[in-house]
């Protein structure tokens, strides 16, 4: 079966497309590399079943027929969402409802990365997918926000009109190797400052509530989805253990042997105060749950980091 993965030179993405082809599919990755990197997929693109397109999804794609569609393409960084909230925008809608064309003309099914950024600044703890969430529509994260429930909104629409074959996931922080180590997300921002012996930098007193995922637990339920009968979710991928930011600093500073200290600043406005899923509908319709806990993941994401630095 021929694969296409869209943002397949990001974080996610080439861990997405190793996967796929460790599973004996062919896969064409795009990426317009405004936050991926060929780095990701340098060692891809020896393999015969991989193909790389430069391409921007927000404008129409022209490509033959397609055994299935994972769309990752969006920036995820609130670094580079923010920077270009527009193309951000255009990505999540354009590119949408470009690749469900696709999707539909192949007769595929297609898969939908969307975002625990959908539930906002949540009244409702933990997550569940049935919540509908509190996002402010015209606040600094509201491109990425809003982007991805539009998203969501034409996948659901395109199945009620078309019977596309549709899947959608809602990612909830997800860390790892390839993450950028400039992107400005928690995990990579505090690893990197530990092994530098720069200071932590936490927005606001810390007390925010996150959960992490390891990117290896998170892939295998973006391809257990993805082969689920008779599911499209939406459907929650993240793992419900969580953590505050100040102790996830503690912790990144005593796994690195750091001598850093660690320094606050304001938060930023819309900054949601506690992030967990509800993953009950994961673990009865995918069978899925994360297996890899916090210390293994971040070690590894440490020795990752640290080959990185050196």
């Amino acid at each position: 079966m021929k694969i296409l993965v869209t943002g397949g030179a990001g974080f996610l993405g080439s861990h997405l497309c190793e996967q796929l082809l460790g599973q004996d599919f062919e896969v064409i990755c795009i990426d317009n590399l405004s936050t991926g990197h060929l780095q990701n997929i340098k060692n891809l693109l020896e393999n015969k079943r991989f193909t790389f397109l430069e391409h921007d999804v927000s404008n129409p794609i022209q490509i033959g027929e397609i055994g299935g569609i994972f769309n990752l393409a969006c920036p995820a960084s609130p670094l580079a969402y923010q920077k270009y909230p527009l193309q951000t925008f255009r990505s999540s809608v354009l590119g949408a409802m470009n690749l469900l064309d696709i999707a539909n003309r192949s007769k595929c099914t297609i898969l939908q990365a969307s975002t625990s950024e959908i539930y906002g600044d949540p009244l409702e703890v933990p997550q569940t997918e049935t919540y509908w969430g509190n996002v402010n529509p015209i606040g600094i994260r509201a491109c990425y926000d809003e982007g991805k429930r539009a998203a969501e909104t034409l996948f659901v629409d395109s199945y009620r009109e078309f019977a596309t074959d549709i899947r959608i996931a809602r990612i909830f922080n997800t860390y790892g190797p390839k993450m950028a180590q400039n992107d400005g997300r928690v995990v990579s921002n505090f690893i990197v400052q530990a092994l530098l012996n720069q200071p932590l930098t936490i927005f606001g007193d810390g007390s925010q509530v996150r959960s992490f995922c390891y990117v290896d637990d998170l892939i295998t339920g973006l391809i257990k989805l993805f082969h689920a009968n008779s599911f499209f979710g939406p459907v929650n991928l993240g793992n419900p253990s969580s953590i505050t930011v100040l102790e996830l600093a503690r912790e990144i500073i005593s796994l690195t042997n750091s001598q850093s200290e660690i320094v606050f600043y304001e938060l930023p406005s819309d900054d949601p105060q506690r992030r967990e899923p509800e993953i009950s509908r994961a673990v009865k319709e995918l069978d899925w749950q994360p297996n890899i806990s916090r210390e293994e993941g971040l070690n590894r994401t440490i020795k990752y980091f640290r080959k990185l630095l050196i």
